[in-house]
């Protein structure tokens, strides 16, 4: 079906858009930019570590320029630094494990100095970085609690000086009885799944989704995880950013469309 209105593809689409804070905001104004509404409904958000001590420790060390690199692998990781006031010298340069968390850190005013070209995974950006730092150098690897510790182990092994913090403890964040129902009932044409996070709280959040609720995966990472989780996806983004989700939802027709064209 040809779309005559290609600079509004998503004209009548209600899209619920997963995270808040700026990122949320960022990714909102996309969709109304197309012409779809904004759901914004955060499943997820960061509860403070356990070891408030040792993130303390390490952000002081941060700002005072102890690290060559300091390793962002999500966008959460973002919001927690933002909510500390995490100062990253110059001469510290960031990794972030993808498009998705390197927009989150210029969301917020991080400068990004790498982003794993191939494979948006921890093991993708431990092989690039290893390629790209010869010498042993120290890094900073902000982690999630449920993270394992993938990365930190293969820079260890190539003969880096790596601090492992957790930063945050991922949390659910129940949506409201209006979202929930909007949901069921077909009022929410499209859901961003952004995360294996956020695809568990889809599941477990929304246990009756019809099925002609389109709903996009912003990577095949992502996409893995959400099978996992039992949710059946619909289409997955060519590429682990939120443009690249966006074009993928607008290569469909809105749901119910047919329905109300017919006589």
């Amino acid at each position: 079906m040809t779309n005559t209105k290609q600079d509004r593809p998503l004209d009548g689409w209600r899209i619920l858009v997963p995270r808040g804070g700026p990122w949320g905001d960022s990714v909102a104004a996309s969709l109304r930019a197309q012409g779809a509404v904004p759901v914004v409904a955060p499943l997820i958000n960061f509860a403070p570590t356990t070891d408030q001590a040792a993130l303390d420790v390490a952000l002081a060390q941060l700002a005072g320029g102890s690290y060559d690199w300091l390793t962002v692998t999500s966008a959460t990781t973002v919001d927690v630094m933002f909510a500390h006031r995490a100062v990253v010298p110059r001469s510290t340069r960031i990794a972030a494990v993808g498009e998705t968390t390197a927009a989150a850190l210029q969301a917020v005013g991080y400068e990004v100095a790498l982003v794993p070209e191939q494979d948006n995974s921890a093991e993708g950006m431990a092989e690039q970085l290893i390629a790209l730092e010869t010498q042993p150098r120290r890094i900073l690897a902000l982690r999630s609690e449920i993270a394992k510790p993938v990365l930190s182990v293969l820079l260890q092994e190539a003969g880096h000086d790596v601090d492992s913090v957790v930063a945050y403890r991922t949390v659910g964040v129940p949506v409201t009885d209006r979202i929930k129902r909007d949901v069921e009932n077909g009022r929410i044409n499209a859901i961003l799944i952004t995360s294996g996070s956020v695809a568990a709280q889809v599941r477990e959040q929304f246990p009756e989704i019809p099925d002609d609720t389109l709903l996009a995966a912003i990577g095949p990472r992502t996409a893995k995880d959400a099978d996992k989780a039992g949710l059946p996806i619909t289409v997955v983004a060519d590429k682990q950013t939120v443009d690249a989700l966006i074009d993928a939802v607008s290569s469909f027709t809105l749901p119910h469309a047919a329905d109300e064209l017919a006589p």
